[in-house]
């Protein structure tokens, strides 16, 4: 599945079958539930779901907790635009990352 794919998903009620919590947090997310997509980043207990994590701590505006989360990623603190940013994990993501 590429990112056009997974966009067209979020015309659904639910995510597509057989994504991870990662995948499934930014597609809850994009749905305007941050709550889900929150609880999803942090059953993923890996650099992918540090990297949502820190995403959506962007979204809410706590800096300072994304700031912990994109060191947990292994990235660094993400100056894009928040729709930009969540096309680049999207992409990342889908691609094995």
């Amino acid at each position: 599945m590429d990112l056009t794919e997974f966009k067209t998903t979020l015309e659904s009620d639910r995510p597509p079958d057989l994504t991870t919590p990662a995948l499934a947090a930014l597609w809850h997310l994009a749905k305007g539930d941050w709550s889900r997509a929150h609880e999803l980043a942090q059953q993923q207990d890996n650099q992918a779901g540090a990297w949502v994590h820190a995403h959506l701590h962007r979204v809410e505006g706590d800096q300072a907790n994304a700031r912990y989360w994109y060191r947990e990623s292994g990235r660094a603190v993400s100056s894009l635009a928040l729709v930009e940013e969540w096309d680049e994990i999207a992409t990342a993501l889908l691609n094995g990352l």
